[in-house]
């Protein structure tokens, strides 16, 4: 547990969400939240005038939540009273405006859409129907609410509905809570609240959950395939278990299709088990479907830590699932910084089980994201190409690998960011930033932000290269130099040292520094400086620098892809 609270949270609403700050504050995991109130009922007010609070409060993160009726033209829908549609449109745009100027003070703003409590009929049967009908104006709004807000980056407007159906009708909304305290729901609302907003928090601060390693027999499919063979399976047909086996791939294959890897961790015999993921025609996950896995008859803990390693992730990005409640307490207590889930006996939950978990939550979806396990299957064929006899020079040659340079922009930044938040081996300062103060630091005068994308035969690794200069004078500052560690040792490290020193060149800089910053993980990108950038170190070996007189040369069989106007 952290000593101080790493995300503070300031609450801004028409109504006492005290009991929502105390289920932020008090959840207890690792990642804390410190959340504070401002006066309910003064939105607009405290918008209006978000400096001052900001000044006071300084939060890192804001949620605002209102009430439809707060605002005039949503109100007439509610009262019947002359509602319009441009009414409620000026309204909802007014909103927006104050918003956007709010999140321009915070890391990140969340806004809980528009709801109204499930016992207001509004005009019941004609209220999806009729241009007055109160249930079809909110869905509107919260269409506008979305459409003006979609571009802010760093704004999130958040489904309040699902709060309110997980807590149920009963629960959710309670006139008394109002009429008493002015609560404007009940806490099973604030509880789903609260969760979503840490996923939140978390997923910004680059905590989220990247891989999911499963267990095999009685996990992906029914029965222990070892005893009973690949085609007595419980897997599809027309067997309600076997239905549900097939469902929860389908959900780990949406998983794997946005970006979250998966792997296998299983007892088992290798040969036998891949046949049956290879060859079952009811198996909806395919070899190629999994980043890597360990199926042998080893310790699953061991196992893991192994897969972690190949990978190039951390033990903190894994959920483990297992049937097994054996296993689940050995992998908890062996490697507490694994996720490991309490699993359903009922294996018809298995889906259920999975869509509730909030730990795979992520600020956006790349192309990279997309097409991130690809990436490690076409890893594994690249080291499979590296034969015994062959030259690790000639290896690389023989990759045909292409680098293309980008300036960072708005097409590339949710996926810069992502690199820029989430990557520590190499990584020469570790900064962390929002897309929206990355892109900020970025285009000030005097700094340049290059993004570098690299392919070759085996496939296309996406946005995998990040570099910043900072320019003053005839010297300047590499402060950010970022490479995924997938791609780290294929001599991108010296291709994209080169291009600096070119454009540096072209600046009539004759001096380039870097600083590294020592964190508990990128001694890799130490040792690089160290050892291969062709910088001098100081004697503290932390700040590293160069006389330019020439790049550095490129290194062979890398081709270089960029606009000269860079």
């Amino acid at each position: 547990m952290p000593d101080k609270p790493i995300a503070k949270t300031l609450l801004i609403s028409d109504f006492n969400v005290q009991n929502l700050a105390g289920y932020l504050s008090n959840a207890g995991d690792n990642h804390d939240v410190a959340a504070e109130t401002a006066p309910f009922g003064q939105v607009v007010q405290i918008l209006s005038d978000f400096s001052q609070y900001f000044s006071q409060y300084t939060p890192d993160y804001l949620v605002v939540w209102t009430f439809p009726q707060q605002f005039a033209g949503l109100k007439n829908y509610i009262e019947y009273e002359n509602p319009s549609s441009d009414a409620m449109y000026e309204a909802v745009d007014n909103y927006c405006q104050l918003l956007r100027r709010a999140a321009e003070k915070v890391k990140a703003l969340f806004v809980p859409a528009w709801g109204i409590p499930s016992y207001c009929r509004g005009l019941g049967i004609i209220d999806l129907k009729s241009d007055q009908g109160l249930a079809y104006a909110l869905m509107r709004a919260n269409i506008r609410l979305i459409e003006n807000l979609k571009s802010v980056s760093n704004i999130y407007v958040m489904n309040s509905q699902r709060w309110c159906e997980q807590a149920g009708a009963r629960n959710a909304h309670n006139p008394k809570l109002w009429h008493m305290g002015k609560i404007g729901f009940g806490n099973e609302v604030f509880k789903e609240a609260a969760s979503d907003i840490r996923a939140a928090i978390r997923s910004l601060s680059g905590y989220s959950r990247k891989l999911v390693i499963v267990d095999l027999d009685d996990t992906l499919w029914g029965g222990i395939i070892g005893d009973i063979g690949r085609e007595n399976l419980n897997l599809g047909g027309h067997d309600p278990v076997g239905e549900a086996f097939v469902d929860f791939q389908h959900r780990l294959k949406a998983l794997k299709n946005r970006g979250i890897l998966l792997a296998i961790a299983s007892k088992n015999e290798e040969s036998i088990a891949m046949s049956a993921i290879s060859q079952h025609p009811e198996m909806i996950l395919r070899p190629d479907d999994f980043a890597a896995w360990r199926i042998n008859w080893q310790d699953k803990a061991s196992n893991i830590v192994e897969l972690v390693k190949e990978l190039n992730l951390g033990l903190q990005s894994v959920v483990f699932i297992d049937d097994n409640p054996v296993e689940r307490s050995r992998v908890r207590e062996a490697l507490p910084e694994v996720f490991v889930p309490e699993w359903p006996e009922d294996k018809l939950l298995y889906s259920k089980a999975l869509l509730e978990l909030n730990c795979f939550d992520t600020p956006g979806i790349t192309d990279e994201d997309m097409v991130r396990t690809q990436m490690y299957v076409a890893g594994r064929k690249r080291e499979a190409s590296l034969t015994d006899g062959t030259r690790l020079e000639d290896w690389l040659k023989s990759l045909q690998t292409k680098v293309t340079v980008e300036c960072l922009d708005s097409k590339n930044l949710t996926r810069a960011a992502q690199l820029f938040n989430k990557t520590n081996q190499m990584n020469l300062a570790t900064r962390r930033m929002p897309e929206n103060e990355l892109l900020k630091w970025a285009t000030r005068p005097g700094r340049y932000f290059w993004t570098f994308r690299v392919a070759d035969k085996f496939g296309d690794a996406g946005l995998t290269g990040l570099a910043s200069l900072e320019v003053n004078g005839s010297s300047a500052t590499i402060v950010d130099f970022i490479l995924s560690c997938r791609i780290i040792g294929r001599n991108i490290e010296q291709t994209i040292l080169h291009f600096i020193e070119k454009q540096a060149l072209i600046m009539n800089i004759r001096e380039l520094l870097a600083k590294y910053v020592a964190t508990e993980k990128n001694q890799v990108c130490h040792a690089f400086w160290l050892n291969n950038s062709g910088f001098t170190a100081n004697p503290d070996k932390e700040l590293f620098s160069l006389q330019l007189h020439e790049p550095a040369s490129l290194p062979e069989g890398i081709e270089l892809i960029y606009d000269e106007t860079l």
